[in-house]
């Protein structure tokens, strides 16, 4: 039975696209150009409401609680930080006391929330390694541990974590990932250093996305039941990781998910769950070898664990075809700014938001939700069409910087 406790949550918000997509006339400046592409309206009124419903209540919850003794991990994109510094300095404040708890490590993730490993490695490692500094300087703590996009690991992502020097990383843990390996171990690449802890995806999805489903055939969830859950997994330690917005903003206050969270710190201490942080799960658990292999093609912590569901349409694959090519022309005019642009350009959030072309079901529900109603006004096709322009406008707006 599992005595350890892993409690990871990621904090992001995504730099959306505008829509429908602007024109950006000859000789728009590099500093310009951002306002043609980019709706910080909207990012602001989303960060805003976010903050209201779940950063705010949340972040002092959790305080409350790392007084008495729960320990979390918390990540944040440099997505979220520069929002948070232009438009929420309570909210940032407020993260930095939560960290400043010896029961709270910050993680690193990839900064701009992006797939910008799939065209350029190399600019990945140098990323991650600028978001670990930036990081440490923030919150005035080491920064040991890191997570990637989407909680994405691939064989060639593992090996640039190592390299850029972590300690350990967080990897979904699916069954077909895992074969028959359970995900409640501390485990490595064979002959490697880098050491993976494994999500459960079961217990972790029970609160991220069945906490407040009425259909659910175990709703209410009660703290009481999920702590013996908990308890009664098999293995050394449980992993659960959660977008950090599950608290308040996916479950609102009236669904009772800001009082099952301390009900079950307390319902956890009288099983004698022990709650350890991820650098500690390595320390005290580490030494024992577990090997597991990585998969080529890369798992994710979304759909069904795989790159499918940010890849398995049409209007998806355009769309990944175009962040190449925007990267590349960004690259061949050698100025950094654009190259900025571009790495922006990668966010996953933008093939997320169109999961939902051409599918059915609770992965597509997700994807709707998260779209902006904005966009809907444009009709599902006009949504693609206008996402792929903005792609478009930039290519060519590069011309001349490219020449």
């Amino acid at each position: 039975m599992a005595e350890n406790l892993v409690v990871y949550t990621v904090v992001h918000q995504p730099r959306r696209l505008k829509l429908p997509a602007q024109v950006i006339p000859l000789k728009t400046s590099a500093e310009a150009m951002p306002d043609c592409v980019f709706d910080e309206p909207m990012n602001r009124r989303y960060f805003e409401q976010v903050a209201k419903f779940s950063y705010i209540p949340a972040s002092k919850m959790f305080r409350d609680l790392t007084r008495r003794g729960w320990k979390m991990s918390i990540g944040f994109s440099n997505s979220f930080l520069l929002q948070a510094e232009a438009w929420g300095p309570k909210v940032l404040d407020s993260f930095k006391q939560l960290c400043a708890s010896p029961n709270v490590e910050v993680v690193c993730v990839e900064p701009y929330h992006s797939w910008l490993f799939y065209v350029d490695i190399l600019a990945f490692k140098e990323s991650m390694v600028q978001a670990r500094e930036r990081l440490e300087a923030l919150f005035q703590k080491p920064v040991t541990v890191t997570d990637t996009t989407e909680m994405f690991m691939s064989n060639d992502v593992y090996f640039a974590l190592q390299q850029c020097g972590f300690a350990g990383a967080f990897m979904e843990g699916r069954p077909w990932q895992m074969g028959w390996r359970e995900p409640t171990h501390v485990y490595r690449y064979p002959l490697q250093r880098l050491a993976l802890l494994c999500r459960h995806r079961d217990l972790s999805d029970d609160v991220g996305y069945r906490f407040s489903n009425r259909g659910w055939s175990e709703f209410p969830l009660t703290p009481e039941r999920y702590a013996g859950w908990i308890r009664d997994t098999w293995g050394d330690v449980v992993t659960l990781g959660w977008d950090f917005e599950t608290f308040g903003e996916h479950h609102h206050a009236n669904t009772g998910i800001f009082t099952f969270v301390p009900a079950l710190a307390a319902e956890l201490k009288s099983r004698k769950v022990k709650m350890v942080l991820p650098s500690e799960a390595i320390a005290e658990l580490g030494d024992r070898v577990f090997e597991v292999p990585i998969n080529e093609y890369g798992t994710t912590w979304a759909g069904e664990g795989g790159m499918e569901f940010f890849l398995g349409n049409h209007a998806q694959q355009g769309i990944f075809r175009l962040m190449h090519h925007a990267y590349n022309k960004a690259r061949l005019t050698g100025d950094p700014r654009y190259v900025e642009m571009a790495k922006w350009l990668l966010q996953s959030d933008n093939l997320h938001l169109i999961q939902w072309f051409s599918k059915q079901g609770p992965e597509a529900e997700v994807s709707a939700y998260f779209t902006p109603d904005e966009w809907w006004e444009l009709g599902a096709l006009g949504i693609l069409r206008e996402q792929q322009r903005v792609y478009v406008n930039f290519i060519r707006a590069l011309d001349e910087a490219a020449k």
